[in-house]
């Protein structure tokens, strides 16, 4: 089996967490709740710590989502990141807040002096501190030097921020993004800046957009990037609920066999020959093994030969025919139950499977 060779990177901590110098790679998501609600943004981070979310970042747009801050960071079971923008005081009610990492854009936190206060208070908290560049928000100047938001403007101006806040300022708890909505400009930004500095990465592709154009653009990007070994921490961005950011993502890191995490789901596309309503069962047991932590390999099919034939490696497998479905393990028939209790039967059989392991319960 191919293994992919990671670029090594100097490893920094966020709160708990050790990322980079050859760290497992971090899933990271955002919440789109409003902060100052403490109980819904609570909840949200609970649902993504269940689906695998291994680091949250939260909007910071105000004082009051600062204070907010406090019992958040108290209560997550993730370690938490405050998402600043345009003024460093909130970055600093953040880190006075408990928060164990900001992220700023030095491009829009206008001043040295401002970007020196948020530095100087990560540092007597020990906060990590993210150097968020986006295309949307370069420097005047480097747009005019470059002629627009291009990927040597982005590392340029990484590494502008990172000359004065680690070469002045002696701050490295540090790591680093580049991120543009266009796919090419950030692959070449993230390759650009790995050929100049050793800072981790947080890779990602901006305003990516919805499920399928989301899912896409950023599975090229990260993917290209990821296969590179170039990537530290990862956020799929897309418009839709936190979690299924939390699922591309280990989808991504799955396919290029960076880490597992939960089962591995084969499906059919379906075709003529199909007599259920293989859609409702699939999303059905999609939704159920995000729960999931062990990495299994489950089948979903929708009839009998493209069952226990072609999923033969699958640990445990569905397949269905005209108003029966059977229940297969590595390729072999073990069950044939009615159509209504296919998804019954197939779950009980993880379960069972699960067990035997010495796992708990899945569903």
């Amino acid at each position: 089996m191919m293994s992919l060779s990671r670029r090594q990177t100097r490893q920094i901590t966020l709160g708990p967490l050790k990322i980079g110098g050859g760290a497992p790679i971090v899933v990271q998501s955002m919440t789109n709740t409003d902060t100052r609600d403490v109980p819904a943004t609570l909840a949200q981070i609970k649902r993504l710590a269940r689906v695998g979310c291994e680091v949250i970042r939260v909007a910071v747009p105000d004082e009051q989502a600062a204070r907010a801050l406090k019992e958040i960071v108290s209560k997550s079971p993730l370690p938490v990141i405050a998402d600043i923008h345009f003024d460093w005081r909130l970055a600093i009610s953040a880190i006075e807040a408990g928060a164990h990492g900001v992220r700023i854009n030095p491009g829009n936190i206008k001043g040295r002096e401002n970007v020196a206060r948020v530095i100087k208070a990560a540092k007597e908290r020990g906060v990590c501190v993210r150097i968020g560049v986006n295309a949307g928000s370069l420097e005047k100047d480097l747009l005019r030097t470059h002629g627009g938001a291009t990927a040597e403007a982005l590392v340029e101006s990484a590494l502008r921020h990172l000359d004065y806040i680690v070469g002045d300022l002696g701050f490295e708890n540090l790591k680093v993004s580049l991120k543009s909505s266009d796919v090419w400009t950030t692959i070449s930004a993230y390759r650009l800046f790995s050929e100049r500095s050793d800072f981790p990465l947080h890779l990602g592709v901006t305003e990516a957009g919805g499920l399928i154009p989301g899912t896409v653009k950023s599975s090229v990007a990260l993917g290209i990037l990821l296969a590179e070994g170039i990537g530290d921490t990862i956020r799929v961005s897309l418009t839709r609920d936190p979690q299924e950011e939390v699922r591309v993502a280990y989808e991504i890191l799955r396919s290029l066999k960076l880490r597992e995490r939960g089962p591995e789901i084969i499906s059919c596309p379906t075709c003529g020959r199909c007599e259920i309503d293989l859609f409702a069962i699939a999303e059905e047991v999609e939704r159920r093994a995000a729960q999931m932590e062990a990495p299994l390999k489950l089948a979903v099919m929708g009839c009998v030969v493209n069952g226990p034939g072609e999923a033969r490696e699958a640990d445990v497998g569905l397949a269905g025919g005209k108003g029966v479905g059977i229940i297969f393990r590595k390729g072999k028939i073990i069950r044939k139950v009615r159509e209504s209790e296919i998804l019954e039967a197939f779950f009980a059989e993880v379960d069972r499977l699960l067990e035997e392991r010495g796992g708990s319960h899945a569903f």
